[in-house]
């Protein structure tokens, strides 16, 4: 059985079946709904139903508590329709200009950066590129149909393999692979590109990135595509960690800020032990930027790390800084334990 399902307050509407998601079916049929994880963590997809019947398959909790379900929201990415549709969403222009595609790949090099934290690049058939928005990501395609999502992390201006940043989870299914077993020649099947992270070009509004961890990756293409573009709006990088090891690019990041005059990198480690040596700025990141920023009323803000950070960077920046709730951008990436299938 096929429902309709029309959004508020654009008016697009979409047919979804009762087998599949309404995030699914949206995308399926263009429609430009926000979403990250796909899975039930992240939160991105929330929205209200205003009229109709559904259901909800497992999600994280803290995604969606019961409080809010009770009102009426819902993750997109876990409802399934009952009934003809009316929902309140948020929806991106562009997020769907570039075809998803399902695509093998081969690894053509994995290096090291750190223990835990390892660059995959990738290379992809003769005659095929992989058209996407910088920020956004791809789903490897696993046994048993999971499925695990990890960003660019380099601009799509830029010629060569595509490349992204693996941290090492234990008994990660994907990641105890790369770590482990992965070699040089080896074929990943991948689906994309995915997500609604990436830079609104229509603003030119100052703009400050905060990061975490592997969280940098997305920002990274972005910066590379604001470079290839030679944009003049103002940016500033807040990347977290809990060791100073955890800034794995920090070279790169003090580079940018040496050749681009309205570039300001700042590194924050929130657990330096007396070994590091550390002598920067220490505590949650998004705290540094509201001591630094207590003013983002004419900001636009992209944020990209666990989902926690997430939350309490937007709690925060909107109720003490007068950020713009909806000139926050984020990608709340999820790791093994986060996933619900």
């Amino acid at each position: 059985m096929t429902f309709q399902i029309t959004v508020l307050p654009s008016g697009h509407q979409f047919s979804c079946a009762d087998d599949e998601t309404v995030l699914a079916a949206a995308i399926r049929a263009g429609v430009g709904l926000t979403y990250g994880c796909k899975n039930g963590a992240c939160g991105s997809c929330k929205g209200t139903v205003i009229a109709g019947s559904v259901t909800h398959l497992a999600h994280q909790e803290r995604a969606l508590p019961p409080v809010e379900k009770a009102a009426g929201a819902a993750l997109f990415c876990c409802t399934i329709a009952h009934s003809d549709l009316v929902i309140e969403a948020r929806e991106v222009a562009g997020s769907s200009d570039y075809p998803i595609k399902k695509m093998p790949s081969r690894v053509i090099a994995i290096e090291m950066l750190t223990p835990d934290v390892a660059v995959i690049s990738l290379q992809l058939p003769a005659g095929e590129k992989l058209e996407y928005r910088a920020g956004q990501y791809i789903e490897f395609l696993l046994g048993d149909g999971k499925r695990r999502s990890y960003s660019m992390a380099g601009a799509p201006d830029l010629d060569g393999p595509i490349t992204l940043h693996i941290r090492r989870m234990a008994g990660g299914l994907f990641t105890e692979q790369v770590f482990g077993s992965m070699k040089e020649r080896d074929i990943l099947r991948f689906e994309g590109p995915l997500g609604t992270f990436f830079l609104r070009e229509d603003s030119d509004k100052p703009i400050v990135f905060l990061a975490s961890g592997t969280g940098f990756a997305p920002i990274k293409a972005i910066v590379e595509h604001m470079i290839h573009l030679q944009s003049p709006r103002p940016m500033a990088l807040y990347w977290g960690g809990r060791r100073p090891q955890d800034l794995y690019m920090d070279t790169l990041c003090v580079e940018w800020q040496k050749s681009l005059p309205h570039f300001r990198y700042v590194p924050v480690v929130s657990e330096p032990q007396p070994a590091d040596q550390w002598q920067g700025r220490t505590g949650f990141v998004h705290r540094a930027l509201i001591d630094d920023l207590p003013d983002l009323s004419g900001y636009q803000v992209y944020a990209c790390g666990a989902p926690v950070m997430i939350d309490s960077a937007k709690r925060d920046l909107v109720q003490l800084c007068q950020l713009p709730a909806d000139e926050f951008y984020a990608d709340a990436f999820t790791t093994e334990a986060d996933l619900v299938n």
